[in-house]
């Protein structure tokens, strides 16, 4: 299983991590901790050297009643840091978390390589045709509504058949406009209450179905702290085991802020997995 990043064949036989470079000051963990360039561009050269595959560039808050702020601002935001990074790191993997067409058109225009979309497309409706027209790495997740409303929106029948059922039209619209590497995200703590997050983790493996990249980012979210009684800051021994249960059950990348720590567990698991 492969996705073309930039002309370079990325292959999934070994699980990859996709280290988060927040440039929000309001995220849940992280936000405001990278404030300068230089300490962005510092964040980013240590996820490398410990192993990050791709580097995750996010201006937009998602978190539950996350300040909305205009496409001028997000932009004004990402595009230096881009930039800096692909001057800096001219091989770097750079993915794009934006939900809005015009910023995932400049990013890659600037040199990134992955559009990383909360909404599936459902935000905005030029993304999927955009991201066609451009031809790169397209991970789409599940979420329903918005930021702001997301928590709301928790009710389902059956939550893997609906969220299946979902994917299963996004990729055919998604593949019928032409887009050839998609990455699947199920999107722990995104219109899911605690309970739901952890059936979703029971289940993951049924995601195998659909036969795409299976993306898995809980990196220290309330379904830990929260579960634990616990902060973000705490979370990183119980962001590792569930990092360790994805992997078990097929996730091919961890999005996550503490990459050495997702690597080991790549490193480990992949002894169960494969047996050596």
């Amino acid at each position: 299983m492969t996705i073309n990043c930039k002309g370079t064949l990325i292959d999934f036989g070994i699980p990859r991590v996709m280290g988060i470079l927040n440039l929000t000051p309001d995220s849940f963990y992280d936000g405001g901790r990278n404030k300068t360039e230089a300490e962005q561009l510092s964040h980013a050269e240590r996820m490398l050297a410990e192993g990050a595959t791709f580097i995750d560039v996010g201006a937009y808050s998602s978190r539950p009643g996350a300040v909305n702020i205009s496409e001028e601002e997000e932009l004004q935001r990402i595009l230096p840091i881009v930039n800096l990074l692909v001057k800096e790191f001219p091989e770097v993997l750079l993915s794009i978390d934006t939900f809005r067409s015009s910023v995932a058109r400049e990013c890659i225009e600037a040199g990134a390589a992955i559009i990383n979309d909360i909404s599936g497309g459902n935000l905005d409706s030029r993304m999927l045709k955009t991201v066609a027209e451009l031809q790169v790495p397209y991970i789409l997740m599940h979420m329903r509504g918005t930021p702001k409303n997301m928590t709301k929106l928790n009710t389902y029948e059956d939550l893997v058949q609906d969220i299946l059922f979902y994917f299963s039209q996004r990729i055919a619209e998604a593949r019928e406009l032409g887009i050839n590497d998609l990455i699947i995200d199920p999107g722990f703590g995104f219109s899911k209450n605690i309970d739901q997050n952890f059936e979703l983790m029971s289940r993951l493996e049924l995601f195998r179905i659909l036969g795409l990249p299976l993306l898995s980012g809980i990196s220290r979210k309330s379904m830990i702290y929260k579960s634990l009684g616990i902060t973000p800051d705490e979370a990183l021994n119980g962001t590792t085991i569930l990092n360790s249960i994805s992997l078990l059950k097929g996730a091919h990348i961890l999005r996550v802020h503490d990459v050495k720590e997702a690597m080991e567990c790549i490193q480990l698991t992949s002894k169960i997995n494969t047996g050596i």
